[in-house]
């Protein structure tokens, strides 16, 4: 597959009309018509469902365009990192990153290279532990920042100073809300809502004595907002690190007894050689976060 004809089909994609895509892309309609024929050949595959005012995608199109973007992505970072000249430093640097207050640090950093390398640009990409492992080892990302327990083997990573606090997030009238502390066995009967990653990575377990299978876990989540929503509702009570959800209103946050608390690992792939862009910010952000 060659990039450009990745890049057609990511515009026709973008579209849903192929006449539209090819004014965008500067070509002629009976020529990007072919170019996307030629590209199904190739790959066996119907990729377009083509109708008369719209252009929509298969389910083996719908696959091809998401990694067509990664792949279209990948390959202008790479050309882009070749093209930066020793004396300049510019480019693009991403991030993956989970949500926690940490980010504070990392977007100090961020401030001070940007001030430095103003033709820096950065990147981030939100998620939970999965996604950005995802993105880090696919070479999507340059660095990713993970939340507590994380198998750092395939990473080189500096660890934040920074911790996050485990706790309940629970209506303000709620009877737990009364407790200055959330006890494992206050859980037993609460409705729970909790992020995948705790329950998958058993990151609580030792902490509540028992397997997640033995709370009432309403609902997984894997970032924090639309579970702040279903606490406001009613739905239960959030298991999670603090200062993500606002206190005041109808909500408040109580700390796990005893103290739990996450570890903030800034990673990077093994062996992976970084932009002269990202070896400064990472050189900046090691810097910063000794302080």
């Amino acid at each position: 597959m060659e990039l450009r004809l990745l890049r057609y089909f990511i515009e026709v994609a973008r579209e849903q009309n192929i006449t539209a895509a090819a004014e965008r892309l500067y070509i002629t309609q009976p020529t990007l018509s072919k170019q996307l024929m030629e590209l199904e050949r190739e790959l066996g595959k119907p990729l377009l469902v083509r109708g008369k005012r719209k252009t929509t995608l298969t389910d083996d199109g719908m696959f091809l365009f998401r990694r067509a973007q990664e792949i279209v992505d990948l390959a202008d970072r790479t050309e882009a990192a070749f093209r930066a000249t020793d004396d300049v430093v510019t480019g693009d640097i991403s991030i993956g990153c989970g949500e926690t207050e940490g980010m504070n640090v990392i977007i100090s950093a961020m401030k001070k290279m940007n001030e430095a390398y103003p033709d820096v640009h950065f990147h981030l990409y939100s998620g939970n532990d999965e996604d950005v492992s995802e993105r880090l080892l696919s070479g999507l990302i340059d660095f990713g920042l993970f939340v507590g327990s994380t198998d750092l083997e395939k990473y080189d990573y500096v660890r934040l100073p920074e911790q996050d606090t485990w706790g309940l997030v629970l209506q303000k009238d709620h009877p737990l809300a009364r407790q200055p502390f959330i006890r494992p066995g206050d859980l037993v009967a609460v409705p729970i809502l909790c992020a995948r990653q705790a329950i998958h990575s058993n990151e609580l377990t030792g902490w509540l004595g028992q397997e997640f299978s033995k709370l009432n876990v309403r609902t997984t989540y894997n970032l924090v907002h639309n579970a702040a929503l279903m606490a406001k509702a009613g739905m239960g009570c959030v298991l999670t690190i603090d200062k993500l959800i606002p206190e005041g209103g109808d909500l408040v946050f109580r700390p796990l007894e005893p103290v739990v608390r996450a570890d903030l690992i800034f990673a990077r792939k093994k062996h992976r050689v970084l932009s002269k862009a990202a070896e400064k910010f990472l050189s900046l952000l090691q810097t910063t976060s000794a302080r």
